[in-house]
């Protein structure tokens, strides 16, 4: 973890601290219907509050980040890297469930504004759902966060992750509402089923993070505000296994306050107040406690503000550069951010920071990541922004992680047509979760 290039066991470490039927259906039966029963209409008009100039912008970025997903992930399987080398043009040797889920969410906006065909994606899909039902170890119907991407073999000792099934769950849940096809509709339906939420929470009311064989269940909890959403009410939305309703009320939503700004927020990077809303639409709803999407507007605010505060001490920071998330960084991957203050912070810009807020800070977010585009050209790639990079030493990242590179994505296409958030929101599981969180419009 002390390298430069940081090692992916090492990474899931230092995230760990803080936080069949034999159903075969070849793909050439079902060809015929895919056009006619996937057909989609044209991308939605831009956001009005978009000017032509930024919706072009967002354009570009996505289209580049998409390229990541369909570049690195396997045509047999589906299963996408972990993270890449661009500028050596060399490939991380693991996939990752999470990059996999972030994938077929990306495949969804990829047919929807014709990166690719209708058909193609809906074949890459295919693959990876029945690679995902027949293939790919699972415990309970949850999968190792790390694989082999052409095998599936677990890789790392890597555990049986419960957020990152979350994670590839939504996406898996996006393609069966996206495409609509019978066959794509019965593996996601098996694939979620098979999750055994009850077994996750069998002696608690708060979720572990995941279990190993080698140790049974992981110590850690799923106790505080953070991308634990989606798990909770996901879990809740079963109807399989589902979780009982009071789950929701079992973790802690501690208050902070800024500047006079108050939110819920834990001692953790920015990417908390991100995850679950790239699919879960919590804008004008609130559950007991807290209208989310405001809350995430309230956060971001306060990392931007905290992060020009900073500028004092790194001049990089500024209205036009500011961004700290867990990342890389020269010293390998560190978990930082604030407020408060965590991590060796030294100017580092993490770009997926700005990226993943685009739906809560639009204009403040646009100005940072247009400024990278134009005054920092090593920080760009040809699948979009590099991981990190920091200006003040001279250091651009040569790694495009997919997990931030994908939030990028999703957020983007969500602050310009919503419809990531429109896609996963017309899934019943989605919606029961909320609804027996008690969630109702404001």
């Amino acid at each position: 973890m002390l390298q430069p290039k940081p090692h992916l066991h090492s990474r899931r470490e230092i995230l760990r601290q803080i936080a069949g039927t034999g159903l075969y259906l070849p793909f050439a039966r079902i060809l015929p219907a895919v056009d006619q029963q996937t057909s989609q209409p044209p991308a939605r008009p831009a956001n009005p509050a978009l000017s032509p100039e930024d919706d072009q912008f967002l354009h570009e970025v996505e289209s580049a980040s998409f390229l990541f997903f369909w570049e690195q992930g396997s045509p047999n399987t589906g299963m996408v890297k972990d993270r890449c080398n661009v500028n050596a043009n060399r490939q991380g040797d693991a996939s990752s469930i999470a990059a996999t889920g972030f994938g077929l969410t990306a495949l969804c906006i990829g047919a929807q504004r014709g990166f690719i065909s209708p058909s193609a994606a809906l074949e890459r899909v295919f693959a990876t759902l029945r690679f995902l039902w027949k293939k790919l170890p699972n415990h309970r119907g949850f999968f190792y966060h790390f694989a082999n991407p052409e095998t599936g073999e677990r890789m790392f000792d890597s555990e049986v992750s419960s957020v990152d099934t979350a994670i590839l769950l939504c996406g898996v849940l996006s393609c069966r509402q996206h495409f609509r096809h019978p066959a794509v509709a019965e593996l996601a339906n098996l694939i979620f089923n098979r999750v055994d939420w009850t077994w996750l929470s069998e002696d608690t009311s708060l979720l572990t993070h995941g279990w190993s064989p080698e140790i049974g269940f992981l110590p850690s909890r799923w106790d505080y505000y953070s991308e634990l959403m989606m798990m909770y009410l996901l879990g809740m939305g079963s109807t399989a296994h589902p979780l009982d309703p009071q789950t929701w009320n079992a973790w802690k939503r501690l208050t902070f306050e800024y500047d006079g700004m108050r939110y819920i927020g834990s001692f953790a990077p920015l990417f908390i107040h991100q995850y679950s809303q790239a699919w879960f639409d919590f804008r004008g709803k609130r559950d007991k406690y807290a209208n989310y999407f405001q809350n995430s507007i309230t956060a971001t605010e306060v990392h931007r503000q905290f992060c020009i505060e900073l500028g004092r001490q790194f001049p990089d920071y500024s209205d036009d550069l500011w961004g700290i998330t867990a990342s890389d960084s020269q010293q390998g991957y560190v978990v930082w951010g604030g407020p408060p203050e965590s991590g060796p912070i030294d100017g580092t810009v993490v770009p997926s920071a700005a990226g993943g807020s685009l739906p809560f800070l639009p204009a403040a977010t646009l100005r940072v990541l247009k400024n990278i585009r134009s005054k920092y050209p090593s920080a760009w790639t040809k699948y979009g922004f590099t991981n990190a990079f920091n200006p003040l030493k001279n250091w651009y990242d040569s790694d495009v992680i997919g997990i931030d590179t994908g939030i990028i994505l999703l957020m983007a296409e969500n602050l310009r047509t919503g419809f990531v958030w429109d896609t996963f929101m017309k899934s019943p599981e989605a919606r029961r979760g909320m609804e027996r969180a008690g969630f109702q419009k404001e």
